[in-house]
């Protein structure tokens, strides 16, 4: 699995029940073809990622075949899971570069 591209969003919660902070990635993946995963038009993730006292948590993530935006009915690996929560952790915590 291999990330082509993404995009990020902080998710805002106007009531405050949830602590913390909410963060939605749209990333997509290249997989190889010998996956079940393969779709020939790709895959996309999206993932809920949880900020809260500094520690980084994935909270939930679903994949969609960017054919027909039709959800799959996968789990990732756990070496997978932990791979885009890295990748995430990374992407957040890394300095502005706008100066």
């Amino acid at each position: 699995m291999e990330i082509t591209q993404y995009s990020v969003e902080q998710i805002k919660d106007p009531t405050n029940i949830i602590e913390g902070k909410r963060y939605e990635f749209l990333i997509d993946v290249d997989i190889d073809e010998e996956d079940e995963l393969y779709r020939e038009m790709g895959i996309e993730i999206r993932v809920i990622i949880g900020e809260l006292d500094g520690v980084y948590s994935l909270k939930s993530y679903f994949l969609i075949d960017k054919a027909d935006q039709s959800f799959l009915d996968f789990a990732l690996d756990e070496d997978e899971e932990a791979e885009i929560l890295a990748f995430c952790q990374e992407e957040l915590t890394r300095p502005n570069e706008e100066a």
